[in-house]
């Protein structure tokens, strides 16, 4: 889950708000992760998702949207956080190179059936470990 702001965001929120963006988009996700970016004294707090197409949206901005929306309506206590941009700003979305995942399970030993990408985190530990690897963002 991701609960940083009050919004209460759990794994099958944003499943279905995904599947709500990819269906409208023409997208298909192989992985992702999300997490939050914390409130400082020139920007509100947001969510960033780093997600692993097997095919692209149609058009990212329209994806962010919809799964900003979606995410709305299946979770009051986020729409709540969004509501006129007042805790929380529309997510940010990263695409990253196919095989990105898997580079970063196995950079800490943990690829393998067994293991699964963590989706949700109150911290920004996976994301920026995942910066790296796909050379976006800034840690």
């Amino acid at each position: 889950f991701i609960n940083v702001f009050g919004e209460e965001v759990i794994v099958e929120n944003a499943d279905k708000a995904l599947d709500t963006a990819c269906k409208a988009t023409g997208a298909v996700i192989l992985e992702y992760t999300a997490g939050p970016v914390f409130m400082n004294t020139v920007s509100k707090g947001s969510h960033e998702w780093i997600i692993e197409f097997a095919k692209e949206p149609s058009d990212i901005n329209q994806f962010i949207e919809i799964l900003d929306n979606a995410l709305m309506s299946v979770n009051s206590d986020y729409e709540a956080k969004r509501y006129k941009d007042l805790n929380l700003v529309k997510p940010i979305v990263w695409s990253v190179p196919k095989g990105t995942f898997n580079i970063w399970l196995k950079s800490k030993n943990k690829f393998g059936g067994q293991n699964k990408v963590p989706r949700l985190s109150n911290t920004r530990e996976y994301i920026e470990d995942l910066y790296i690897i796909a050379g976006i963002g800034s840690v």
